[in-house]
């Protein structure tokens, strides 16, 4: 079994900031790439930032300048620093992550989703 749970998610004031974490645990071989996604209602989920085991990441224009994804792979943990944050940021944030298990299967898995609402 693989789980990745979320959390750092909450209620903030426009102009704020918030860190998302989402740890990884089970039965995981190797990780590959991790990323942030968010939906927000009536809308599709969406990518937000993603990062590779090496490193080299990549953002949605929504976010650049403003969000930044960091990895910590001895703890199999990713990071979402969020500042400047808008009230259309206002989501449930998904953590997401290429997992090679113990038992030799690779498959794509997701969080239980933390909310973020950027509201005055």
């Amino acid at each position: 079994q693989v789980q990745l749970v979320e959390s750092g998610g909450g209620l903030v004031q426009p102009g704020g900031s918030l860190r998302l974490s989402c740890a990884a645990s089970g039965s995981i071989l190797s990780i590959y790439k991790m990323g942030w996604y968010r939906q927000a209602p009536g809308n599709q989920r969406e990518l937000v930032a993603a990062i590779t085991s090496g490193g080299s990441t990549n953002y949605a224009e929504s976010g650049k300048g403003r969000f930044t994804i960091s990895r910590d792979n001895a703890n199999k943990m990713i990071f979402l620093q969020m500042n400047s944050l808008k009230p259309e940021d206002t989501a449930i944030y998904y953590c997401n992550a290429d997992i090679l298990t113990l038992y030799g299967t690779k498959d794509a898995y997701w969080g239980q989703g933390t909310q973020v609402t950027v509201s005055s």
